[in-house]
């Protein structure tokens, strides 16, 4: 539930400056989830357990002009998992025909509009190994410098029912020498498209990334991706895949790489039984990496897992949860037995 706030108003009559202008309207949201999580590695003989708690809390900012248009902003006061505070968002303007525009920190199109394939909730999983370059999820190869824009179509765009557009471009000028790979100019297009097909509601989405870094000898691209998914829900279920490919550098590996072929196969489903929706889903990935810049990629990482979960909502804003999650890991074609194995987790989600 958000709580609006109108905070100008209060200054203006509890100071007597009758002058200042009105803040914009504001709203707050959040949750906080506390669970215990375990996991079981193929490494380890003995299973380890802990707590496992989260919280977050943001703000939203926004105010209609004159003309119509809608100005939005907000900030985060802590993101989850994190001690990131006060990260603010960045500037979205609404149009009066629906289309929308974000600047600064505004994101990638392709990864705005491909489908959202079901998956599992909870917070299980394993320790990743940093030198595996294999992708776990459709948007491996997401990278783009803050300064820059997206733009949102209206719905039925161009005239098509069910058609939404987005383009996007960023601009990296942060002063890097070509000993660093990181994003430079970043392009992105993307669709979303939903129709129907007899009892069931079919949405395909996805598109493509391409991003420059500023490294002066890579081989690669800071990010080449193209990604797709479609999704189909008939009453209470609803079943999806996705698929993506290309090539990008690693930078948050141990030491950065070069990734070629790499590309990600997910699946999943969804079932909502009044207050019980149990969901499953599947990732299989791999890829190609080296740490010699300029070289190829040669040696295989993958990456496999399997997870399963029940979320039961006890009353308004509170859900409970149980997830299952089962992974496999290989780097340079050899198997990972402490990156490997199951995991699972047992809490409740309060929402407000």
């Amino acid at each position: 539930m958000k709580k609006e706030l109108l905070i100008a108003s209060a200054l203006t009559a509890s100071l007597g400056m009758a002058g200042v202008a009105e803040a914009a309207t504001a709203s707050f949201s959040g949750n906080v989830r506390n669970g215990v999580a375990g996991s079981d590695s193929d490494g380890t003989a003995d299973g380890t357990y802990g707590s496992n708690q989260k919280a977050s809390l943001s703000f939203s900012v926004s105010e209609t002009t004159d003309a119509g248009v809608k100005v939005s902003t907000g900030f985060n006061v802590q993101d989850e998992g994190t001690n990131d505070l006060g990260d603010a968002n960045g500037l979205t303007f609404t149009f009066t025909d629906g289309s929308k525009l974000d600047v600064i920190e505004a994101g990638n199109a392709y990864a705005t509009h491909v489908a959202s394939v079901p998956g599992a909730s909870g917070e299980q999983g394993l320790t990743g190994l940093t030198t595996n370059s294999a992708p776990t999820g459709l948007n491996f190869a997401d990278t783009s410098d803050n300064v820059g824009f997206e733009w949102h179509s209206a719905a039925d765009a161009f005239g098509i029912e069910g058609l939404k557009a987005g383009l996007s471009a960023s601009f990296g000028d942060d002063g890097d020498s070509g000993s660093t790979a990181t994003s430079e100019n970043a392009y992105s297009v993307g669709v979303n498209y939903v129709t129907t097909a007899g009892d069931s509601t079919v949405t395909i989405g996805g598109g493509f990334l391409g991003a420059a870094d500023s490294h002066s000898i890579t081989s690669n691209d800071k990010a080449d991706e193209v990604a797709m998914a479609i999704t189909a829900a008939t009453g209470d279920l609803t079943v999806g895949v996705g698929y993506a490919s290309g090539s990008f550098i690693d930078s948050n590996s141990a030491s950065a790489s070069e990734v070629d072929s790499a590309e990600v196969m997910t699946a999943g489903a969804k079932y909502v039984s009044g207050d019980i929706t149990f969901a499953v889903g599947v990732a299989d990935g791999e890829a190609k990496d080296t740490t010699t810049f300029g070289d190829q990629g040669s040696e295989k990482d993958s990456y496999e897992s399997a997870s399963a979960s029940v979320d039961y909502v006890v009353a308004s804003g509170v859900t409970a949860t149980f997830g299952f999650t089962e992974e496999t890991a290989s780097d340079e074609n050899t198997a990972k037995t402490a990156n490997s194995g199951s995991s699972w987790y047992i809490g409740a989600n309060v929402s407000f």
